[in-house]
């Protein structure tokens, strides 16, 4: 540190050691069904006297950087600066040439914080799996055994990322902050699954591109009362084709689609009342999302091929008949819909601009406790009742997704919390 400036230099130097080793069996008698289709996988049908794939490797992922950067203030600007040099060894190699600038500047008249920054960063795959999806293995592990159509190592990408905002005083009592973010990913990285199986492993696609806006509002304390809200915006779409790791489409699919992270509109409001700083406290939050992308259910056809289980998830209906567990639906001639999930009507989808989604939805969160149950000095005890999803509302999160399968939002309960600060 010497005057305005803030600087600091460094390295880091880091080995990451990849051990798997797993083994995995056909246990559905219906899943080689035509053994044509797959023949490499013929071997591996328990069902049919088959034995167990085992797969084992290990390998290192090496990887070194050094970097400097340095922090300048004079006047109403702040700005930062630096560069950042990287070298990637493992399966594949690369060097990144990152460099990093921000600016702000104060306008103290009128309360005013503008700001924008760009930054370049070095993407390197990610390392789960990373062995199996890059493996060739002998006689061809990807092509001869798993029956994709490539498997190859993937390589680095480079992020180019810019971030503009303005922080706004309203007055006394309000505070503004809204920041725009745009994310261009050459080698965007991703996660497939190994058939239906829990195993994933890591893939990439030619590109993606991220952008979104983000906004809050709040209040200071009026009288023990305080209140703000958050909105969110969220455009991610991922351009095919997909490259490196095992690839099971083909033709590979080069067109644009949108992920999961999509959404139109995420807002909360949280209202909080607390008279004095030992006096017991309400908490209110009111959540509203309009639907992440939910990308399995395109169309009536694909509803249609879906389990009992997932039907009745999704809330699936046929002319005003809902789908049940031990009554699927597998044909359908009427009208048709689902309640947790929005499919885009018949020839309107579109993976990019028209994608199915989950349904809009809301929850309700209440609170109610003290920070200091005794009010004693010193160890304090601390009480609070909660009560979420008040209105319980059915609703999922997420269907049939990669990592974490179908979540459906907590049903109402009710959580009492004791605890002890020291």
């Amino acid at each position: 540190m010497k005057g305005r400036h803030n600087i600091k230099i460094g390295t880091e130097l880091k080995q990451t050691r990849l051990f798997e080793d797993f083994s995995m069996g056909i246990t559905d008698p219906a899943f080689l069904a035509d053994p044509t289709v797959a023949p490499g996988l013929v071997p591996y049908d328990l069902t049919r006297g088959g034995a167990l794939f085992r797969f084992r490797s290990t390998g290192n992922i090496n990887q070194a950087a050094v970097y400097v950067q340095d922090s300048v203030n004079f006047g109403n600007w702040s700005l930062n600066g630096g560069l950042r040099l990287d070298r990637y060894d493992g399966l594949s190699s690369g060097n990144g040439f990152e460099p990093r600038i921000g600016a702000s500047y104060q306008i103290k008249d009128t309360g005013t914080v503008l700001r924008a920054s760009f930054g370049r960063t070095f993407e390197t795959p990610y390392n789960e799996n990373l062995l199996l999806s890059s493996a060739s293995g002998v006689g061809g592990l990807a092509t001869n055994v798993f029956g994709a159509f490539g498997s190859v190592p993937l390589k680095p990408g480079v992020r180019n990322q810019f971030n503009t905002g303005l922080q706004q005083a309203i007055g006394r009592f309000l505070l503004m902050d809204a920041n725009y973010f745009w994310k261009y990913t050459d080698t965007a990285y991703d996660f497939d699954v190994l058939f239906n199986t829990p195993v994933t492993f890591p893939i990439a696609w030619r590109k993606s591109k991220l952008d979104g806006v983000g906004a809050r509002i709040s209040t200071t304390s009026l009288k023990g009362f305080q209140a703000y809200m958050t909105l969110g915006h969220t455009r991610a779409r991922f351009f095919g084709p997909e490259t490196g790791g095992l690839i099971f489409n083909s033709p590979v699919n080069a067109s644009v689609f949108r992920i999961d992270h999509d959404q139109a509109l995420e807002q909360t409001m949280n209202l909080r009342y607390q008279r004095k700083k030992d006096s017991p406290w309400v908490d209110f939050t009111w959540r509203y999302d309009s639907g992440m992308v939910a990308g399995n259910v395109p169309d009536l056809a694909s509803a249609l091929a879906l389990t009992g289980a997932q039907q009745a998830a999704i809330g699936f209906f046929c002319g005003g008949v809902p789908a049940t567990i031990a009554s699927p639906i597998t044909t359908c001639t009427g009208s048709y819909g689902a309640s947790r999930v929005v499919i885009p009507k018949a020839g309107t989808e579109n993976a990019d601009t028209n994608p199915p989604r989950i349904a809009p939805h809301h929850v309700f969160d209440v609170s109610v406790g003290t920070d200091n149950l005794l009010h004693t000095e010193g160890p304090r005890m601390t009480l609070r009742l909660s009560v979420l999803n008040l209105a319980n509302e059915v609703a999922l999160y997420n269907f049939l997704s990669t990592f974490s399968g179908t979540h459906f939002m907590t049903p109402r309960s009710v959580n009492v919390t004791v605890g002890v600060n020291f």
